[in-house]
């Protein structure tokens, strides 16, 4: 729990840095990733072992990777509000980190690693939850927080 707290601390002074998503327009592979929209697809054995697109990123970012595929559930119930459900299709904020997994292979998408908007739903989302807040209470305050002065959120169900 303290961990994640304080990625979410990190996150805050990181925001200086960090931008909103970006949009490039292209479909190509370059060398061992795929590359979809300007978001670059990463496949690995396991949840365990990170994308080499995080090699020279901040620990927190990883820290938030490793979190995002620990919490599927939890992330595939939370919007985004990065822009990113209209300009890259996804549906939700577990999206912007992880495109595809099954038993064999996971496949990573660095899209939340240029995007402090969808680093911050995923921390906040994470640190609320291992706090015991429900996963109700936790989307009622990311649409809340996020409502105003944002994009238009991905197009992720209600919580049932």
């Amino acid at each position: 729990m303290r961990k994640i707290s304080m990625v979410f601390i990190g996150l805050l002074l990181m925001s200086i840095g960090l931008t909103g998503c970006g949009n490039e327009e292209s479909n190509h592979d370059k060398g061992n990733h795929q590359v979809v929209m300007g978001d670059i697809q990463e496949t690995t054995v396991s949840k365990e072992a990170l994308p080499s697109f995080l090699d020279e990123k901040h620990e927190d970012i990883k820290t938030i990777y490793q979190g995002a595929a620990q919490h599927q559930e939890l992330l595939e119930q939370m919007p985004c509000y990065c822009g990113c459900g209209e300009s890259v299709g996804h549906m939700n904020n577990y999206d912007c980190f992880i495109h595809d997994q099954d038993e064999q292979s996971i496949v990573w998408d660095d899209h939340g690693t240029k995007c402090n908007v969808c680093l911050e739903i995923a921390a906040k989302a994470m640190i609320e939850y291992s706090k015991g807040e429900s996963v109700e209470d936790i989307r009622a305050m990311i649409d809340e927080t996020y409502k105003e002065g944002y994009a238009k959120p991905t197009p992720t169900p209600p919580v049932s």
